[in-house]
């Protein structure tokens, strides 16, 4: 019993200091500006068929280096269906972030990143084949939000995502 409530603490620290710790932020493409996405895709509709977009589109040269935009833990690298190759990192204050339509990976699962570290190369894999090189770039809470809630199409998804846009612009 003693051991439960001592790992029970542990796992409290963890989860609180997880959510304290500070977002260093970088740019995921490599070289890339505000001017490289269109700033009003977060949440555009109608996005094929996920509905709505929930992320940004980072456009540059197919190749280019893609890198973490924060200090984190690499708790995927893999290929599925839509996002082709991608990276996703478990970052400060429990989001998740999500790197797709990369060209190749150059991380693996439980690798720790730091922002700024290269992660992968710019590309069209998954369902961006044959469209302009970009990253597909999300960011997700772990820990809901209720109040970001709306009534867009989809709205009470955004309990859970952020608009990367605004978080690299630091809105």
């Amino acid at each position: 019993m003693k051991a439960l409530k001592i790992s029970m603490l542990v796992l409290g620290i963890i989860i609180v200091l997880g959510y304290l710790l500070p977002e260093r932020i970088s740019m995921p493409v490599k070289g890339a500006t505000s001017a490289d996405w269109n700033q009003d895709t977060f949440w555009y509709e109608p996005w094929g068929s996920s509905g709505v977009h929930k992320g940004i589109d980072i456009f540059g040269h197919q190749g280019v280096d893609v890198v973490s935009a924060v200090d984190g833990l690499v708790v995927f690298s893999g290929t599925i269906a839509k996002g082709g190759q991608v990276v996703v990192i478990l970052g400060p204050k429990w989001r998740i972030h999500y790197y797709a339509h990369l060209d190749s990976r150059k991380t693996s699962m439980f690798e720790p990143v730091t922002s700024g570290e290269t992660i992968g190369k710019l590309g069209d894999s998954g369902n961006a084949k044959g469209k302009p090189p970009h990253l597909h770039y999300s960011i997700l809470r772990m820990i809901p939000a209720p109040w970001a809630m709306d009534s867009s199409t989809q709205g009470y998804k955004k309990a859970f995502y952020l608009d990367p846009g605004a978080f690299l612009l630091g809105q």
